[in-house]
C-alpha cells in the first residue's frame, strides 16, 4: 500500500533481519524497524509492535527462519525448538502464528539444508498471504454497493497483514473501482486500533470514514445508518464461531437485531480445524496498563502516556471474544464465501 507516494509492504525480511512499520507509533510517526534475531522478532509480536493476524502469520514465520539461521552448527535441534516454544507463546490467540511456525519449522526439519528450506517456505507463505488478502478484496467489493455505508471494528487493514487487508480489502476495492462508500470506523478501545490505525489507512486511500466511540454503533444501526459490518479474525473454529478483537461479539448481537450483514473476512489460514467449537479458542488476557493509560501526542507532538481512569483502580483486559457462528451472515475467503457452518467450511478445505 502507499504512503507519502511510495508503496510499502507492512512487514519483509532481507538477509537474516526482519523489517516492519513500528505500529505503535503510529498515526503519529512511520517509522521502519530491523529485527535482526529471532528474540527481538518474538519482542515485537508480544509487544505489538507488528499486530494483526496475518501479519503476525508473517512476524512468526520470519521468526522461525531467524532462529534456523541462528541455531550453531552442531545443535541437535534444541535451539529451534525452544525458539518454536519462544514464538508461540507470543500471541496464543491467533491461529496463523502457529500454522506459519509450524509451516516453517517442518520445512527446515525435513530438509538437509534447513536455511534455504525455511527461506523458501517463509517466502512463499508470505506471497501466498498477499494473493489470498487481495482475492478477498476482490470478492468481498462484490457485496458492496455504490452508496454504502460500512461499520468496521479493529484494524483489519494492510497493516494487519502483509499487504491489502481482509475487513478492509474489499473496501479498498471498492473504492478504486468507483463505488462511493462511507466508513464507520470503531475507534475500538482499549488501544485504539480502529482511532489510530484504520483511520490512517483509510486517510492514506482516500476513503470517506469517520471514527465513533465504540458504543455508538448500536445507536447507529438503530437509525438505519450502517447497511453493512465487516470484520476480521484471528481464529475461526470449524464451526464457524469466530474469535476476533474485543468488542466485536457486541457489535454482531447488535447487527442481528437491526438487521444488518454482519460478515468476517479471513484467509484459510485463519481457520483452525482443531478447534471445534469456539469454547476451544484460549483468550489472551492483556496487561491491564492498556486499559488505565492511554498514548498520545501533546502540543508539542511529543508521545504522552496518561492516565486516564481512577487512580488505584485495576482492570481486566480479554484480548479478544468469540461471535457464535448464528449472529455472522458470511465469512469471506480467497475461495469464496461461505455460511459460518461446520459444512461449508469443510468444503473449503477439499
Amino acid at each position: 500500500m502507499r504512503v507519502n507516494s511510495k508503496d510499502y509492504r507492512t512487514i519483509w525480511m532481507e538477509g537474516g533481519s526482519v523489517f516492519l512499520i513500528e505500529q505503535n507509533l503510529l498515526p503519529f510517526e512511520f517509522k521502519i524497524v530491523e529485527l535482526k534475531t529471532c528474540v527481538e522478532s518474538c519482542n515485537a509480536i508480544k509487544t505489538m509492535l507488528v499486530r494483526g493476524a496475518i501479519a503476525i502469520e508473517a512476524a512468526a514465520g520470519y521468526a522461525m527462519a531467524q532462529a534456523f539461521m541462528e541455531a550453531p552448527r552442531d545443535d541437535k535441534g534444541e535451539y529451534v525448538d525452544r525458539a518454536k516454544k519462544n514464538i508461540e507463546s507470543t500471541r496464543p490467540t491467533a491461529r496463523n502464528l502457529f500454522y506459519a511456525v509450524d509451516r516453517v519449522y517442518n520445512a527446515g526439519r525435513k530438509s538437509d539444508n534447513p536455511v534455504s528450506a525455511v527461506v523458501a517456505a517463509v517466502g512463499e507463505m508470505v506471497e501466498e498471504s498477499v494473493v489470498a488478502t487481495r482475492r478477498i478484496g476482490e470478492i468481498g467489493a462484490e457485496l458492496i454497493r455504490d452508496g454504502m455505508k460500512i461499520e468496521t471494528h479493529c484494524n483489519a487493514g494492510w497493516l494487519a497483514c502483509v499487504d491489502w487487508g481482509t475487513a478492509l480489502s474489499p473496501m479498498y476495492m471498492a473504492h478504486r473501482a468507483g463505488k462511493k462508500i462511507f466508513v464507520y470506523v470503531d475507534e475500538t478501545r482499549p488501544r485504539g486500533q480502529g482511532a489510530r490505525l484504520t483511520a490512517w489507512e483509510l486517510n492514506n486511500e482516500g476513503v470517506p470514514h469517520k471514527i465513533i466511540p465504540d458504543n455508538a454503533g448500536a445507536y447507529l444501526m438503530s437509525k438505519n445508518e450502517v447497511d453493512f459490518m465487516i470484520v476480521g479474525a484471528d481464529r475461526i473454529a470449524t464451526n464457524g464461531d469466530t474469535a476476533n478483537k474485543i468488542g466485536t461479539l457486541e457489535k454482531a448481537i447488535v447487527a442481528k437485531k437491526y438487521g444488518v450483514p454482519f460478515y468476517i473476512a479471513a484467509p484459510l489460514s485463519t481457520f483452525d480445524l482443531n478447534c471445534k467449537t469456539g469454547t476451544d479458542i484460549k483468550i489472551e488476557e492483556r496487561g491491564e496498563d492498556e486499559v488505565l493509560y492511554q498514548v498520545g501526542v501533546d502540543d508539542q507532538g511529543a508521545l504522552r502516556k496518561v492516565l486516564v481512569c481512577s487512580p488505584g483502580s485495576r482492570a481486566i483486559n480479554p484480548g479478544f471474544d468469540v461471535t457464535p457462528a448464528d449472529l455472522i451472515t458470511g465469512i469471506i475467503t480467497e475461495k469464496g464465501i461461505v455460511r459460518a457452518s461446520r459444512e461449508e467450511i469443510k468444503k473449503l478445505f477439499v
